[in-house]
Formats: C-alpha cells, sequence, structure tokens
C-alpha cells in the first residue's frame, strides 16, 4: 500500500505496532506498518524518532517531497545484497553494441506510445494537426533504427518529444495555456499537473527497481551522473504517456481540476491553505484518450525495432520570466486519489498473457529488464498503447 500524507503540521508517532498521522490532538490516519510499501510525504510533516525506526526496521520506502510535490529525497530500505546483477549492470556499460540496443527499444517504445496518444487524439478530438505530429514522430523510426551511436538516439528522442509537446494542448478540450512542456518553473496548469503526475511515476518505477534487486543508478539512455537515478528514468519513459499524460487529459477534461485549483505564485505572496478534502466523482479510467488499448480500429500499425539525464527532450529548462503555477492544498487530494485509481485499473499485458494493473506492469517491466541484463532475454520490450 502507498500512503501520500499532506496535511500540513502534522506529525508521524509510533503506537505500539502502528504510526499515527496527527494534528494537534486530532488523529488523521492509522497506518498499518505491515501494509505499507512507500509513504509520500509533502511538505511540513514531522516524523518522530521512534516512527522513523519503525519505518526504517520494516523498510518502508519514505518520500519526501516539498509542498508543491518537487522531489527533495528518500528514506529507502537497504540496497540489494546482489553484487553479482550490480556488476553486471555497470560491465553492460561498457558495451556499446548492449547500450545501443538497449536504448534504441527504449527511445522506440516512447516515440510508438507519444505517436499512439496524438493519434487518438486525432480521432476523438477532430485534431488533425495532432495526427500531423503523430505522423512525424513515426517517420523518426526510421532513422532510428539505423543509429549507430546514443548520442543520435537521444537526438530523436528529443525530436520525437519538441512534436508531441507541440501538438500536445490539442487533446484538452478548454485553453488551459499550454503552448510547451515547462517544468523550472512550470507556467501554467498542465505544466504544474504534468510535473507533479512524472514525480509521482518516478517515485513507482524507482520502488520497483528496488524490488527488481537492479542498482537504480546505471542507465543506458540516460547518461549516468553522480546522484542521478539513470535506470530509473530510462524505464520513465514508456510510462509517461500511458499513465501520467493521459491522466492529466483526464483530470482537465473531465473537470476533477478547475481554475480556480490553480495559483500563480507571486514574490512576498503567501501560499494559500485549505484542509478541505474532496473526493474524485468523475472515472478518470474512462476517458477514452486514456486507455491502455484502443479498438482494433483505433490501432497505430508500425512496430518496435528489433534490434536522458535528456536534456533535448522538448522540455524548457532555461528561466521564463514568469511566474510559477502551482496547485493548491484543496486539490492535491483529488490528483493522488485519480493517480492511485489510475494505477489501480487494469489491462491485458501481453508479455504476462494476463490482465494487470498498471501498478503492476511497472514491477513487471522492471523485472524484465532484469532478465535482459541477466542475459535471459536478448530484448527488452517496452509497454505499448494500443
Amino acid at each position: 500500500m502507498v500512503v501520500y500524507i499532506n496535511t500540513q503540521g502534522a506529525r508521524i508517532m509510533k503506537e505500539g505496532r502502528h504510526l499515527l498521522v496527527k494534528k494537534g490532538e486530532a488523529i488523521y490516519h492509522t497506518l498499518f506498518t505491515y501494509k505499507l510499501r512507500q509513504i509520500v510525504i509533502f511538505g511540513n510533516v514531522e516524523i518522530t524518532h521512534s516512527a522513523l525506526a519503525q519505518i526504517m526496521r520494516h523498510e518502508i520506502d519514505t518520500v519526501f517531497l516539498t509542498r508543491n510535490g518537487r522531489y527533495l529525497g528518500r528514506i529507502a530500505s537497504p540496497e540489494s545484497r546482489n553484487v553479482f546483477l550490480h556488476k553486471r549492470q555497470y560491465i553492460l556499460l561498457d558495451d556499446a553494441k548492449f547500450t545501443l540496443r538497449m536504448a534504441k527499444n527504449i527511445v522506440a517504445g516512447k516515440l510508438i506510445n507519444m505517436s499512439t496518444l496524438l493519434m487518438r487524439i486525432k480521432r476523438t478530438r477532430g485534431e488533425n494537426f495532432a495526427g500531423q505530429k503523430a505522423r512525424a514522430i513515426q517517420d523518426l523510426m526510421t532513422p532510428l533504427r539505423a543509429a549507430t551511436n546514443v548520442e543520435a538516439l537521444r537526438g530523436y528522442e528529443g525530436r520525437g518529444s519538441a512534436l508531441y509537446f507541440e501538438a500536445f494542448a490539442r487533446g484538452f478540450i478548454e485553453n488551459w495555456g499550454f503552448t510547451c512542456r515547462v517544468r523550472r518553473p512550470p507556467t501554467d496548469p498542465v505544466n504544474s499537473i504534468l510535473s507533479l503526475l512524472y514525480t509521482f511515476l518516478m517515485n513507482r518505477v524507482y520502488g520497483a527497481v528496488r524490488v527488481a534487486g537492479l542498482d537504480p543508478y546505471p542507465g543506458f539512455l540516460h547518461s549516468i551522473d553522480y546522484g542521478r537515478y539513470s535506470l530509473v528514468l530510462d524505464l520513465m519513459e514508456e510510462f509517461r504517456s500511458i499513465i501520467a499524460d493521459t491522466l492529466a487529459f483526464s483530470l482537465f477534461n473531465l473537470k476533477i481540476l478547475k481554475r480556480d485549483d490553480f495559483y500563480e505564485e507571486m514574490p512576498q505572496e503567501p501560499e494559500p491553505d485549505s484542509s478541505e478534502s474532496v473526493t474524485v466523482d468523475a472515472d478518470v479510467t474512462n476517458d477514452p484518450i486514456g486507455l491502455i488499448s484502443g479498438s482494433l480500429d483505433d490501432a497505430v500499425a508500425f512496430d518496435i525495432p528489433e534490434q536522458r539525464m535528456m536534456e533535448a527532450t522538448g522540455e524548457m529548462l532555461r528561466p521564463t520570466g514568469k511566474y510559477p503555477v502551482k496547485l493548491r492544498p484543496s486539490a492535491f487530494q483529488r490528483v493522488i486519489e485519480a493517480f492511485e485509481k489510475k494505477l489501480t485499473t487494469e489491462f491485458f499485458y501481453p508479455l504476462a498473457e494476463r490482465s494487470l494493473t498498471y501498478a503492476d506492469a511497472i514491477i513487471w517491466q522492471a523485472g524484465h529488464y532484469r532478465k535482459v541484463i541477466e542475459g535471459k532475454v536478448e530484448n527488452y520490450q517496452p509497454l505499448l498503447l494500443r
């Protein structure tokens, strides 16, 4: 079970075998440690020493974020003891042929999923511009297959992302001011939500990597760097469109989020506060753009080839001169609830030949990745939208 705690001023305390989330004398939650897999903490939430010891004793992954969802750090369970697996991961970093093959499959999966999502926007919204950009992304598959180095692959990934975000706004019923991917800081509601959902997704992928016993640092597409979870970033790529981007469309198009749920953070202006808790009534899993599998008529007919930190991803990293747009605390619960509901949605998973939830599929893909590292499977197969 994954628990999100965003009650500002709350304390996590130990009581017997359980943890309590309290604010003053009021008890907000009782957490049964044997059920917990991850705790995600937003902003000003304290943990007592005895509660912290309980968390570490039960090896509960605990993630610390700012109040608005920016990643700060984590308390993680001990590293996997499989030093031979970790050694193989690092040895393969120097295998140019293996690295190129892995990176090709990761980029191909991302490009296919972005193209498929844009084609759904074309069909459901009647947006020909989205279809044009989807076909332009598909055209990158030919040079991708012929690429002879990872730098070229990163260029194709960056070009594909730029094309994707040029048409991304066409998937929204209303105009939310989105023109391109901007994350530092996000300057419109859509970018604000995408950044938050990507953070949630990164934490789930990190957890899956640890379940698989893999070292999260050595990746093949994203360059390795001090403190960078390159493997986590690699595995995230195929899930961005599948989980986070489709959920962003649902949150806005189903009016789960409204304009007054956001505010522009002006200098010296105190951040609005609210303890309101709102339940999601609309079913985010029924949005036609967000389904893992469309109808047979909706299928996009092209395949992955057989055989980040990324700066050229279509994401603006430079300052924009605009003030950051942030989500009000009263709307946080709706986003969290929708994200968890998305992850519990089942679909037919081809590699497992049975139905799995999105959350289970993330864990399965990490396990599949491990089999490739161990040489039990030749090629990594990313999860694809259909």
